[in-house]
């Protein structure tokens, strides 16, 4: 995992590149809960972000048919939280409707009802899916 230096103009990032399994999972809940209280977020920004990082990287391992996946957490502004995950998959995450009896498809649901804002960056080698939510500081 590296945990970025914040030099002026730019603001505090971990990451880490993981295998593409489901053992990756509590691994990214891990890096965002440990960015969380790094930066002096509280517990409810923790919990969210652990939910949607969980759920964005579930779709990458299910549906981004890479080895690896990057998984980072950062803050962009002093109120706010990012998660991402980077694939080399280029196929765009879709948010579907699914029947009360399905077995899965709501990830990208949890992530629409709890973050902020979400959405997908395509990048020269794949693609950036991200959540944000607003976040309140604790006092040191």
């Amino acid at each position: 995992m590296t945990n970025e230096r914040v030099r002026p103009g730019q603001y505090p990032r971990q990451s880490a590149t993981l295998a593409s399994d489901a053992a990756t999972v509590p691994v990214a809940r891990r890096i965002v809960r440990e960015a969380c209280a790094e930066w002096g977020m509280g517990q409810d920004a923790a919990e969210t972000g652990m939910l949607l990082i969980c759920e964005i990287v579930t779709n990458a391992v299910r549906h981004g048919r890479s080895r690896s996946v990057r998984v980072i957490a950062e803050r962009p502004h002093p109120d706010r939280l990012r998660v991402a995950v980077v694939d080399k998959s280029r196929r765009m995450p879709e948010l579907r409707t699914v029947g009360p009896d399905a077995v899965g498809g709501r990830g990208l649901l949890l992530v629409e009802a709890l973050s902020d804002r979400w959405g997908t960056d395509l990048l020269p080698w794949g693609k950036r899916v991200w959540a944000e939510i607003a976040i309140k500081v604790c006092d040191p």
